[in-house]
């Protein structure tokens, strides 16, 4: 009789849990791999009943990674609940913070997580395949990633008091402006940062122009797209609007966030607690999507900074002008979008109201009963959707967070991966890293996703046509 396998899940009080099983045939090949988020989500039933104006703090505590996207993402939710239109210096502002989330966010991602697989290779040992061994090999260029992340952590820290869980947004607009000892100390380190961003595009753009077949076949599949434009079809990551196109590149939808549920659905599956958003009008599985750099450089027709925008046209030519597929490219776009995190800045900065008082709008709230906050996080579009009665106390939270959109993709790449390095009966440690790495491509957050506590292993297992467990690695 073959070895018995017994699942408990969901595992409780845990970060989030992500698993990969794959199944094999009779002939050592695989069969169907799956990607399971063992979720449980609580936020937005223990968020009823609270009031509305509460959200941008109590949102933002889902995450320790991203929160300054939840807070904002909750603050616009929350102007339309109030039913004001925050004054130019206060959105201003609230972007010029998401800014620095970008920059620490895609910094910490390239050189913390993705990078030590192209400095090492994917079958390195993992001792040093890591944020140490970059340190110990290059201990210059380890520097350089920890001050870009310091340098987007200080932007928070100095417009919100605190660099994790930031206090600026409220509904209406921010709690204070900026000073102009602040406005100078961002511009002081903004070009220093630019020359690091340089060095990332070096080490990534590299890696990939020499391993071009490697990165145009790995985890490499036809979707769908979403990501926010302004009216010009320029790429934007905090108010746009909302723009899906297809695996041709042909334009599907182009709306405002107030509509997305007319256009965004949710699918669910047996095997994971995480929901499969998808593209309504196509339906399941054909209107499945991608979203985050990757998805956004898809969608978007420019860019609009100068350097980013040289590095989005070499990155149109990779396919031609079509959509690139290939899920490694989303280390190229990521720092695509480095740069233009920190040009933006740039600009925020010499804008003629950065440094004004009139950030929020003042008055009684004439409560709408509903509003909708959408924008670019690092790994994706979020969208926060509240509800309230008359008292402004809220009845309905409904959230789709970044790394729920990408579910879908996580788990097709997951099983590209495996069905093109596994084969046979045992597994290699390297094979392991290049089934992650497919998922590290999405830079998931699982908390975000999951919304528990505790640690978050990844699980591979290879399990028989009969059932049988054959090898099982955890990390």
């Amino acid at each position: 009789m073959g070895v018995r396998k017994i699942t408990i899940e969901p595992v409780t009080r845990i970060e989030g849990h992500g698993r990969v099983t794959i199944h094999l045939n009779e002939a050592g090949k695989v069969e169907k791999t799956f990607f399971h988020v063992d979720e449980f989500r609580g936020l937005e039933k223990f968020s009823e009943g609270r009031p509305y104006f509460e959200m941008p703090q109590i949102t933002q505590r889902i995450c320790g990674i991203c929160p300054v996207s939840h807070h904002l993402a909750s603050a616009k939710a929350c102007d339309g609940v109030a039913g004001v239109d925050p004054p130019r210096p206060a959105k201003l502002l609230r972007e010029l913070l998401h800014m620095g989330q970008f920059v620490q966010s895609h910094g910490m991602h390239f050189f913390y997580l993705a990078a030590p697989d192209l400095v090492f290779g994917f079958d390195a040992d993992p001792a040093t395949r890591n944020v140490f061994g970059i340190i110990k090999a290059n201990p210059q260029l380890a520097l350089k990633a920890v001050n870009l992340r310091r340098y987007g952590q200080q932007i928070i820290e100095r417009l919100g008091s605190k660099r994790v869980h930031p206090n600026l947004a409220v509904p209406g607009g921010v709690n204070g402006p900026l000073s102009v000892k602040d406005r100078d100390a961002i511009a002081q380190e903004r070009e220093t940062m630019i020359g690091y961003a340089k060095d990332a595009l070096g080490i990534g753009k590299g890696w990939l122009e020499a391993n071009q077949d490697l990165a145009s076949t790995f985890a490499s599949f036809p979707s769908n797209y979403m990501g926010m434009v302004d009216d010009q079809g320029r790429l934007k990551l905090y108010d746009g609007a909302i723009r899906v196109r297809d695996s041709q590149g042909g334009l599907l939808a182009q709306f405002k966030p107030a509509d997305y549920l007319e256009y965004v659905a949710e699918h669910v599956e047996t095997w994971s607690f995480l929901k499969f958003p998808y593209y309504r009008k196509l339906g399941w599985p054909q209107g499945v999507y991608r979203v985050g750099p990757l998805g956004r450089l898809n969608v978007a027709d420019s860019i609009g900074t100068p350097l980013a925008e040289e590095e989005f046209k070499l990155f149109k030519k990779i396919r031609g002008g079509k959509p690139v597929e290939g899920s490694l490219y989303y280390h190229y776009a990521r720092l695509i979008e480095l740069f233009y995190a920190l040009e933006r800045i740039g600009e925020l900065l010499e804008d003629k109201d950065i440094l004004s008082k009139d950030v929020r709008a003042f008055g009684t709230p004439k409560l709408t009963g509903h509003g909708v906050g959408i924008l670019e996080a690092p790994r994706g579009t979020l969208f926060h959707d509240y509800s309230t009665g008359e008292d402004g106390l809220l009845t309905r939270v409904n959230l789709i967070v970044a790394t729920g959109n990408n579910n879908w993709a996580m788990h097709t790449s997951a099983g590209k991966v495996a069905e093109a390095f596994v084969n046979g009966n045992k597994i290699t440690e390297g094979v392991l890293n290049r089934v992650e790495a497919a998922i590290r491509c999405y830079d998931p957050c699982l908390s975000c996703a999951t919304h528990a506590l505790g640690q978050m292993p990844l699980e591979i297992e290879l399990i028989a046509a009969d059932g049988t467990v054959l090898d099982r690695m955890a990390r």
